[in-house]
């Protein structure tokens, strides 16, 4: 019997290997950046054009590679990162596996140029599908140059599952500000099909993440310093208040590594504890340096995936240097330890007892006595007064402040009808006979109906919430109980695809034109959108690169509302945004409705829970909500008295 196991050709192999390294273009942008850093580059540039689909460039000027380095580096399992297993726990380097070139060059044109700086003449290397079509001696710059060309071109069914180029490019966009963020001290420059997208220059952590971002970044962050013997944390995190509502601003970086990790991000929220609203995520760039002994970074091709020695002190570490953070920037409430000493007690008054102040009152004073008591007052009063003042008069004009032209006003005057006549003639030994006489108040509210009160029909409520989550309404054969978000959903997702398809929508002109910022991928979002938001009442003045400016927002939506329903619309819209008209209005209107609709414990009114319920059954398809689940039920009264039947 032959056979039956053979070792696979390396063109095969690669193809193999290539499934897990590279997925997408994005796959080939965080691989070619991670080789030119690793080249000790200081500028690196990133050409890209469809978004990846028909070429990858990036070009470096690191120390670039020797003839036999270049035919080399596209061999399985050849680098220059590590020489032994023992290197795989002290890397200081992105890439160690030395699979990538060799599995990017077995699904792809590619094309490598590169020199060393001592020498006169560099290489110029073209593979295409692992095969080698061409290797010269060409004249050319101190670096590196890969451009990978029309990825996937002979994997027809990889290529077909690719996305569009907004969802491509936008992975495209996050490997990309993931390498800039961990490096700042090199100049990154970033072109999509002919146009400059990024152009950031050597600076700090904080410069740079203020210019991948956007402007208004800078007065989001709130930096954190921790420095201890198990770890070293730098970096910043944004103000509670700045929170959203997806996660795309969180970024670790573990030996300027970016990394995922649902346990370290679990210690940023448990720092946040208390100041966030329910759904929100906090922004965070938080750089980690530990030693490479304690960490193992080959568990993922990725390599975004770490395990850590001791998981339990770093979160305690983190989650620590972060409320500290937050409170010694007064971003959260603290405890204040520092007493003030002037509000202590002083050591000599300690075993004193208090004393009862000494005051002299006048118990025979009476405001209501006879006359004579108050003509003594008045004088003495007056005789003080025209003393004090002609006393006072040492000028020439001190004549006019005499006594005499001022006693007039100290005067009292006398009342001709004493106190106790205001009670002549109520029966004092009888309170019963004063509570009951009739007494007419002017300050009593008179009011008035046009009709008689027999005519009045007296209409009671047909509406009941419970909980704050339900309305209950009677029908003639039982009850229906609304879940009031999803009811509420559904009319105004009918609303707003009316309006955007059939009505013209109206707008409310703002008196101040609101500036709304977000970053890149954003604003190129926003951008394919404006036709579909103009169509539903959004009105938008002269867009910046960094923000939008809006002057008029739809009638059924308030200005504070504007920045929710937007940060709502790109999270829904994070995988793309369909490509025909009416799917791309579909998700808008839901999109918005989902923002809009009034909340799960939320008060209504009577009128409210009526328009609601009456809103509910004027739609096309009251029964289910947008997002396909039931919007009310039935309970009919065989069903109430099944359950009451023993």
């Amino acid at each position: 019997m032959s056979s039956i196991i053979q070792l696979l050709p390396d063109h095969v192999a690669n193809q193999i290997a290539a499934g897990e390294v590279v997925q997408r273009p994005a796959s080939v942008v965080k691989e070619l950046l991670e080789n030119a850093v690793d080249a000790k580059a200081t500028d690196i540039k990133l050409i890209i054009k469809d978004a990846g689909k028909s070429l990858v460039q990036v070009i470096d000027n690191g120390v670039g590679m020797t003839v036999t380095d270049a035919r080399l580096c596209f061999a399985r399992h050849a680098t220059s990162k590590i020489r032994q297993a023992e290197d795989l726990f002290s890397l200081g380097t992105k890439g160690f596996r030395g699979e990538a070139l060799a599995s990017i060059a077995a699904i792809a044109h590619m094309e490598m140029k590169t020199k060393q700086d001592q020498d006169e003449l560099g290489t110029h290397i073209v593979i295409e599908g692992s095969k080698f079509v061409s290797q010269e001696v060409a004249v050319l710059p101190k670096g590196t140059s890969f451009a990978v060309k029309n990825l996937f071109f002979n994997i027809p069914a990889r290529r077909n599952f690719l996305k569009s180029d907004t969802v491509e490019f936008r992975h495209v966009m996050d490997e990309f500000q993931r390498v800039a963020l961990a490096h700042p001290n090199i100049h990154f420059s970033f072109y999509h099909n002919g146009s400059e997208l990024y152009n950031l220059p050597s600076a700090g952590y904080r410069q740079r993440i203020v210019g991948i971002m956007s402007g208004k970044t800078n007065e989001k962050l709130v930096p954190v310093n921790e420095d201890t013997e198990i770890i070293n944390i730098q970096g910043f995190v944004c103000k509670p208040e700045f929170a959203k509502k997806s996660r795309g601003e969180q970024f670790f970086f573990v030996n300027d590594r970016f990394i995922k990790s649902g346990y370290l991000h679990h210690a940023v929220m448990a720092a946040y504890d208390g100041l966030l609203k329910d759904g929100s995520q906090p922004s965070y760039f938080l750089y980690l340096q530990v030693p490479p002994n304690t960490i193992d970074i080959n568990i993922h091709p990725t390599k975004t995936e770490i395990k850590f020695d001791d998981e339990q002190a770093l979160y305690a570490i983190l989650r620590a240097s972060i409320k500290h953070s937050l409170g010694q920037f007064n971003v959260a409430p603290v405890l204040d330890f520092d007493r003030d000493s002037n509000l202590d007690t002083p050591y000599h008054y300690k075993d004193v007892e208090a004393e009862i102040p000494t005051i002299q009152v006048d118990g025979t004073f009476n405001p209501f006595t006879d006359d004579k008591t108050n003509q003594h007052y008045a004088k003495s009063g007056s005789g003080s007064c025209s003393g004090g003042y002609s006393s006072g008069s040492s000028s020439s004009s001190g004549s006019s402040y005499s006594g005499s032209s001022y006693s007039g006003y100290s005067k009292r005057v006398e009342p001709t009808v004493s106190w106790e006549s205001l009670y002549v003639g109520l029966d004092t030994e009888n309170p019963e006979t004063i509570e009951s006489s009739p007494f007419n108040f002017e300050n009593e509210e008179v009011t008035s109906s046009l009709f008689n009160d027999d005519e009045v029909e007296q209409v009671s409520q047909k509406t009941y919430q419970i909980h704050k989550k339900y309305i209950v309404s009677p029908i003639k054969s039982g009850m229906i109980i609304v879940d009031q978000q999803r009811a509420h959903q559904r009319i105004l997702y009918e609303q707003f695809l009316l309006n955007m398809t059939v009505n013209q929508a109206s707008s409310q002109q703002l008196l101040f034109p609101l500036d709304l910022f977000y970053s890149a991928v954003e604003m190129k979002l926003i951008e394919e959108l404006k036709p579909s938001l103009e169509t539903t009442g959004f009105i938008f003045d002269a867009s910046k690169t960094d923000h939008i400016v809006i002057s008029g927002i739809p009638v059924n939506i308030t200005e504070s509302e504007v920045s929710i329903v937007i940060d709502q619309l790109l999270s829904d819209l994070q995988d793309g945004i369909p490509a025909s008209s009416y799917s791309q209005n579909d998700t808008i209107a839901k999109s918005m409705a989902k923002s809009l609709a009034v909340k799960t414990g939320s008060y209504l009114t009577e009128k409210e829970q009526d328009n609601l319920v009456s809103g509910l059954f004027a739609c096309k398809d009251p029964n289910i909500s947008p997002f396909q689940k039931p919007t009310f039920i039935t309970m009919r009264v065989e069903d109430i008295d099944k359950k009451f039947a023993l």
